[in-house]
């Protein structure tokens, strides 16, 4: 949805057909810029901590209201997946509506800031910088502390190899989740669209473990997941694969990585940008982590050339970066073509 239906000029004959196009791609570019310029304020009422008060509200009254039986978590968990991200797109288009209602430049305001918020290049890189601040200071427990707040992987007895390559890994597979997916969603259906697939993805990191607590429970939002993520990340470990040789990184190297690699991870989605930085970099990802004091074997993730050093995580910055780019202008004919289709349809 974008400024277009909303506008009053929406219905006037003689309007712009170019001046439109043009406030309707506004809003998808303001919200790339106000993400590098601003990133997450702290403090500031993001849209996904509402998200999670309402998983967290809805888990509470679907437990007591289905049966405590595999069968009965399956179904409440079914519930939950499909309430949260339909709530979410409502919800976020009537704003936008009532936005748009009031006056046109505080719709066109809200709009900016709602593709803003689902953004996350520029919180991505905040938050591992401080890991690789720790690491250029030589303070590693720091360093496993600033990681242990990005990762579910225990990281108190972590080598500093260990911090970078999870690190490294982070920001590979947040490339998807955090720009590349909304930007694509952004793309196709404006910023409610983008809302509803971060609440699904919300949901998956809040209730898609296979534990014992959400293993039935959270199964759909964990399988809503994967198929929401299944394209936005090939196109991002696309993407990213030319931001690396435009970047200067061998393509040969990148693309059999990427090739060989893409599939080893339990997730259909994670591996594919892991395996483009990997690639890219000479280093090896994956293997096995502890997670809540158990160890899980995983596959490794490209070939180790080298061991890791600090400045990979700068590196796997910059091609976040790059690939957040490639992705804005890849994606601007799609959302070029969703507003002229809107404007057809709307007469």
């Amino acid at each position: 949805m974008t400024s277009v239906m909303f506008s009053p000029a929406f219905a006037r004959s003689d309007s712009s057909l170019v001046g439109m196009v043009a406030l309707a791609l506004l809003p998808y570019v303001m919200g790339f810029v106000l993400d590098l310029l601003l990133g997450d304020p702290p403090g500031w009422p993001h849209p996904v901590r509402l998200i999670g008060w309402l998983i967290s509200r809805m888990e509470t009254l679907l437990r007591l209201a289905f049966p405590d039986t595999a069968l009965g978590k399956r179904r409440a968990g079914l519930v939950l997946s499909i309430v949260v991200p339909a709530t979410t797109y409502l919800l976020s288009l009537g704003l936008l509506a009532g936005g748009y209602w009031l006056n046109f430049w505080l719709g066109l305001a809200i709009e900016c800031v709602l593709c803003w918020q689902v953004l996350a290049t520029r919180s991505l890189k905040t938050e591992t910088s401080k890991v690789l601040h720790a690491l250029n200071k030589e303070d590693l427990p720091r360093a496993r502390q600033m990681l242990s707040w990005l990762v579910g992987r225990d990281t108190a007895e972590l080598t500093q190899a260990g911090v970078i390559r999870g690190a490294v890994e982070t920001i590979a597979e947040n490339t998807t989740d955090g720009v590349i997916a909304p930007l694509f969603y952004l793309a196709i259906g404006g910023a409610p669209l983008a809302l509803a697939y971060k609440a699904i993805n919300t949901l998956d990191s809040m209730v898609g473990y296979k534990n014992e607590r959400h293993l039935d429970f959270g199964r759909h939002s964990a399988k809503l997941d994967d198929a929401a993520n299944f394209l936005p990340a090939r196109l991002a470990a696309v993407l990213m694969v030319l931001g690396s040789v435009l970047r200067g990184y061998p393509a040969g190297q990148t693309w059999l990585i990427y090739r060989r690699d893409r599939h080893n991870h339990a997730s259909p989605n994670s591996a594919q940008t892991e395996a483009v930085c990997a690639g890219a970099l000479g280093i090896q990802l994956g293997g096995s982590n502890t997670y809540f004091g158990k160890v899980v074997d995983k596959p490794t993730i490209g070939d180790r050339l080298r061991e890791p050093i600090a400045q990979d995580i700068k590196s796997t910055q910059v091609l976040l970066y790059g690939t957040a780019l490639i992705g804005l202008l890849a994606f601007l004919p799609i959302r070029l073509l969703s507003v002229l289709l809107l404007i057809h349809w709307g007469g």
